[in-house]
């Protein structure tokens, strides 16, 4: 595509443009975005041939064999994410000027809190719609690491992390901990092992699987020097791989029961490979917090505490 004046000033056309790209980005695809934005597939075509045209780049591959974002693209979309977060910020300091909470709040939390009953995240998510019902609520599941680059670029206003390296921009606010153990399935060598015959050096020996990101999960595969041969990016896809038969990992005692009870799973020497992870509620430290933010983090704060 031949590269034109790079836009010099936002229009309300250009702000057009971006919602369907982004919504396209978010749905997949153009036909996948039909239905949330409401108009046909032909029409949203053409507004993102439109918005390459301003922007002079192409954005995304389309057609039949399927849709995917240029480098371009995904630089726009994550520009255009922070854009929209920032009006929808700059709305709120409008309407808190008026003493009314509104807006949308967008909360980023880690795998597997439900099943954790030191966890009660819809306590103050009910709390919180009874202060602020006027507020968006926006849930999203994702690791740390996307979890605290989402917070700092303001794609969402507070994430619920694991602790681990503190970042400086980040404050970071107590919730609820869990209690993690190395598991292996009734298919893996060790499951029939008595604990007492199982030395770290046996442990050792076998495929390991963890996070590729920093995190409590990959600090402890470091201290007991646990050969990672398998990768995930939540506790979901990391059970899965336990209970395949091949791998030992870590993985909360909260989630496990449902294995450990059936007898599919069983902790590897609890006595020796366990931890405790401790939650935090993560927001930025500068700017200050939007009203919605401060309100919804104090909810949290409140159901946490004993």
């Amino acid at each position: 595509m031949a590269k034109t004046a790079l836009l010099r000033r936002l229009s309300d056309t250009d702000l057009r443009l971006l919602r369907v790209f982004r919504a396209v980005a978010d749905c997949g695809g153009v036909s996948a975005a039909e239905l949330e934005l409401n108009i046909g597939r032909s029409t949203i075509s053409r507004h993102l041939t439109d918005l390459e045209l301003r922007l002079g780049s192409k954005l995304c591959h389309r057609g039949p064999s399927g849709f995917s974002l240029t480098n371009e693209g995904v630089r726009i979309y994550q520009a255009a994410l922070q854009l929209f977060s920032a009006m929808h910020d700059f709305q709120s300091e409008v309407d808190e000027t008026n003493h009314s909470i509104t807006g949308r709040l967008s909360i980023a939390f880690f795998d597997k809190n439900m099943t954790n009953a030191h966890a009660d995240i819809p306590l103050a998510i009910r709390k919180f719609e009874k202060l602020a019902p006027k507020v968006e609520v926006e849930l999203h599941v994702e690791p740390i690491n996307a979890i605290e680059t989402g917070v700092l670029n303001g794609t969402h206003q507070l994430g619920i992390v694991a602790m681990h390296k503190k970042s400086d921009n980040l404050n970071y606010h107590f919730l609820y901990h869990e209690e993690m153990h190395l598991y292996c399935s009734n298919h893996h060598e060790l499951f029939n092992y008595p604990d007492e015959t199982i030395t770290r050096t046996e442990v050792q020996k076998h495929k390991y699987a963890a996070f590729a990101f920093h995190s409590p999960n990959m600090m402890a595969s470091h201290d007991w020097k646990l050969r990672r041969s398998g990768t995930v990016n939540n506790e979901e896809a990391l059970a899965m791989l336990i209970l395949a038969g091949s791998y030992i990992g870590f993985l909360p005692t909260h989630f496990t029961r449902q294995f450990t009870e059936q007898g599919l799973m069983r902790a590897v020497r609890p006595d020796i490979y366990h931890y405790r992870s401790d939650h935090a509620a993560i927001v930025r430290k500068i700017p200050r917090m939007p009203r919605r933010v401060e309100k919804f983090l104090n909810c949290l704060i409140d159901a946490h505490t004993v």
